[in-house]
């Protein structure tokens, strides 16, 4: 049985492979080093009181940008954060004038889709 560390699209796995149907190597091979795999973070807990209008994300994705904070007063088609999801990174905008009254994501963060983003009143 040996163990391997393989990356993939920037995610470390472990895995054990079991030799079939072939001889066994006569030394032992050498120690493979592994890496546990990043944990995605965890939303922060929001920051005020959650507002009339709710912002959900569109589809899960990573959140990779917060271009707003509690307090500011946005325009309808203001850009409130960035979401990447496969590969793109999609703009989520603000759907009217308002104030900001919460965020519940921060940049890094993992996302579901129908996941609150932001709120404002």
């Amino acid at each position: 049985m040996k163990k391997y560390n393989i990356k993939v699209n920037g995610k470390s796995y472990d895995v054990e492979v079991e030799l079939i149907g072939a001889e066994q190597p006569a030394a032992p091979a050498p120690a493979v080093k592994t890496a546990e795999a990043p944990k995605p973070q965890k939303a922060p807990e929001p920051s005020g009181v959650t507002g009339a209008v709710k912002i959900q994300a569109p589809m899960p994705g990573t959140i990779i940008k917060v271009n707003v904070k509690t307090g500011d007063k946005v325009t309808k088609g203001q850009v409130l954060c960035v979401l990447e999801a496969m590969k793109m990174e999609n703009e989520i905008s603000a759907p009217q004038d308002g104030t900001v009254s919460s965020i519940n994501v921060s940049a890094g963060a993992a996302v579901e889709s129908g996941a609150l983003l932001v709120s404002l009143n």
